[in-house]
């Protein structure tokens, strides 16, 4: 089968790589009808997340038609519309019953390594290397299914594939957001990055009943998509005083809720990193102005793409705010099902993501504005 395989830093080529099979009775193999790119991918692009090697085949956020399952396999059928959780998770290990599913004991083939770096393993996740999963990734025309009953989920006839495909990892990461900080009426909250996590995490927050969502971002087209389709506040970092602007619009506390939805590709020069000091992917400058905005004893949540260390952590505004800092990667499985019968309704609408329509073999031109932030990408969808 062809497939998106990263080649070597920013080298992506279309590929033919073997077909995937059914190595367990819980597994399924599904024909990709859309995949996504995603902030995470990025610093895997850029060869910055250790084990990945040349021929790897990337992506993780994609809908597909259920072409073979194993015998054990309960809940689905071949020729089923699927949308299939980015994290993968065995369903029976105790971190999944406590609907932790990114924890999954089992849901890595690089436990050890992982171990070795986080202190205990993880889930896995489609199209990363060992300790984030080791499972093929995505942009291929056919992907296997591991632990098939708990991580892939029926699609409503009434959802487009372009709308549901972002069921499988945004839209999920979106809603985990608004409910680790506990969002609800009457809430002020403030969400740094406006790409697609960071406009579902408002879209969440509007939908649980905050007050006010405002999205902050230094592009403009990505900001009116924000104003147009999420339903919050715009607010361009390159022409305000952000913390000034947030007090002002918080009855002088500041926001309840503060949410990072940036992660560790650099960010943009500008007066971001002029107020905070010093710059690069690593001193997670979106990070540390949500601390040093958020409310005393408000919570800040990170949900950006994070693998290893970041300097200058504001650990004393922490302890002197009474700050609830939360972060995790998505535990899916808890929410896709809401999330697409909010789709089916037409409560949340996640089609205007997909910016860029390329088929697979234009992966590398997709990855490349997307990385780029170039003709107003917000994502590229992939249509093998």
């Amino acid at each position: 089968m062809r497939a998106l395989c990263w080649e070597g830093v920013d080298e992506l080529a279309v590929r033919r790589v073997p077909d995937p099979e059914l190595r367990n009775a819980h597994d399924m193999i599904v024909r990709v009808r859309r995949s996504a790119t995603c902030g995470a991918d990025l610093p895997l692009l850029a060869g910055r997340v250790p084990f990945l090697a040349a021929g790897d085949v990337l992506g993780h956020e994609f809908l597909g038609e259920v072409v073979e399952v194993g015998p054990a396999v309960r809940r689905h059928r071949v020729g089923d519309r699927v949308v299939v959780c980015a994290a993968v998770a065995c369903g029976a290990c105790w971190f999944c019953r406590q609907g932790l599913f990114a924890c999954c004991d089992n849901g890595s083939t690089g436990a050890a390594a992982a171990e070795s770096a986080w202190g205990q393993p993880t889930g896995g996740c489609y199209g990363h290397p060992g300790p984030l999963g080791g499972f093929a990734g995505s942009h291929a025309e056919y992907v296997r299914v591991p632990y098939a009953d708990v991580g892939a989920f029926t699609v409503p006839e009434a959802v487009s594939d372009d709308r549901a495909v972002f069921a499988s990892d945004a839209a999920p990461t979106g809603w985990m957001g608004a409910e680790l900080g506990e969002v609800g009426p009457g809430d002020v909250v403030a969400i740094w990055g406006a790409g697609a996590v960071g406009q579902l995490t408002a879209r969440a927050a509007v939908l649980r009943g905050a007050d006010r969502v405002i999205v902050i971002d230094g592009y403009d087209d990505r900001l009116r998509m924000v104003d147009r389709h999420v339903g919050a506040e715009p607010l361009n970092y390159r022409y305000v005083d952000i913390p000034a602007e947030l007090r002002e619009r918080s009855g002088g506390r500041g926001p309840d809720v503060c949410v990072e939805a940036v992660g560790m590709e650099p960010e943009p020069p500008g007066l971001l990193a002029g107020r905070l000091g010093g710059g690069g992917a690593d001193q997670s400058l979106a990070v540390r102005e949500a601390v040093h905005t958020c409310r005393k004893g408000g919570t800040v949540v990170v949900l950006g793409t994070w693998t290893g260390f970041v300097d200058t952590f504001p650990l004393g505004a922490v302890l002197n705010k009474a700050l609830t800092v939360r972060g995790a990667r998505q535990h899916g499985q808890r929410w896709i099902p809401m999330l697409l019968d909010r789709m089916a309704r037409d409560e949340l609408r996640t089609e205007h993501l997909a910016t860029h329509r390329l088929p697979l073999e234009r992966g590398a031109d997709g990855y490349a504005l997307f990385r780029d932030r170039t003709d107003g990408c917000v994502r590229a969808v992939f249509s093998p």
